[in-house]
C-alpha cells in the first residue's frame, strides 16, 4: 500500500507543477494579449471609427443638401402652378 500511496503522490505532485506552469505561461501570455491590444487594437479601432464617423458625417451632409433643394424645387413648382 505504501508503493500505492507514494505513487499517487508522485502523480500528485506531477499534475500540480503542470498545472502550475500552465497558470504561469495563461498569466504571461494574457498580459502579453492585453498589451497586444491596447498597442495595436485599440488605437487602430479608434481610427477606422472616426474615419466612419467622417464619412457619414459627409453623407448626411450630402442628404440634407439634397433635401433643401428638393423642398425648393417642390416650392418652385407650386408656385409656377399657381395662376
Amino acid at each position: 500500500m505504501n508503493d500505492f500511496n507514494r505513487r499517487v503522490g508522485e502523480a500528485g505532485a506531477r499534475v500540480n507543477k503542470t498545472v502550475s506552469e500552465a497558470a504561469e505561461r495563461l498569466e504571461k501570455e494574457s498580459a502579453e494579449l492585453i498589451d497586444y491590444l491596447n498597442r495595436e487594437v485599440v488605437p487602430a479601432v479608434r481610427q477606422q471609427s472616426t474615419k466612419a464617423l467622417r464619412i457619414a458625417a459627409d453623407k448626411l451632409h450630402e442628404l440634407a443638401n439634397y433635401m433643401d433643394e428638393a423642398r425648393k424645387s417642390q416650392a418652385e413648382d407650386s408656385e409656377v402652378k399657381k395662376p
